[in-house]
C-alpha cells in the first residue's frame, strides 16, 4: 500500500494523462495533454474527436496521470474521476496548456505543429473540462528501497 501525496505535484508537470471514457464499444482511453486550472482538468479535443463524442453521449470518465522513473525509484499515481463537459475552444487557456508542454516562448513553438495539429483558433476545437468528484493519489516510490527511504 502506498502513501498519499499532494496531487498538485503531478498536475503541474508536463506529463501525459490517460483519459478513459465510455462508448457503445465499451471502455476507451486516449493519451492527452492537460492543464489544471480553476479546480478543473482541461484537455484538448475537437468537434469530431472520438473522446469528445463519447463524453457528449456519456460524460462519466476517469483520468490517470503517472510519473515513473525506474532509475530514480519514483512511482506516483494520480487518479481523477467524475463527469466531464465539452466546452468551446478557449484560445487563451489552450495557449497556457501549450506553454506547459512547449515552453513559454511561442516564437520557439514548432510552426508545423501549431498550424496543422494544435490550431489555437480552430472553430472545430473543443476543450474537455473535468471537475473531479474524487481524487486518488498513491505514492509507491519505495518500490526499490523500501518504505523507510520513500520519496517525500
Amino acid at each position: 500500500m502506498g502513501m498519499p501525496f499532494d496531487e498538485r505535484v503531478l498536475l503541474a508537470e508536463p506529463l501525459m494523462a490517460n483519459l478513459a471514457t465510455l462508448g457503445p464499444e465499451g471502455p476507451c482511453n486516449a493519451p492527452v495533454w492537460y492543464l489544471w486550472e480553476n479546480d478543473a482538468l482541461w484537455m484538448l479535443g475537437s468537434k469530431n474527436a472520438s473522446s469528445v463524442q463519447r463524453i457528449e453521449a456519456d460524460p462519466r470518465c476517469a483520468v490517470e496521470i503517472v510519473r515513473f522513473s525506474a532509475e530514480g525509484g519514483v512511482l506516483l499515481h494520480l487518479g481523477l474521476r467524475g463527469t466531464a463537459r465539452v466546452r468551446p475552444m478557449a484560445p487563451d487557456l489552450f495557449r497556457r496548456m501549450l506553454a506547459k508542454y512547449l515552453g513559454p516562448d511561442e516564437a520557439t513553438w514548432n510552426a508545423w505543429f501549431i498550424e496543422t495539429v494544435a490550431r489555437i483558433d480552430d472553430p472545430e476545437g473543443r476543450l474537455i473540462e473535468l471537475k473531479p468528484t474524487s481524487v486518488f493519489t498513491n505514492n509507491v516510490s519505495y518500490f526499490r528501497t523500501g518504505p523507510k527511504l520513500a520519496w517525500p
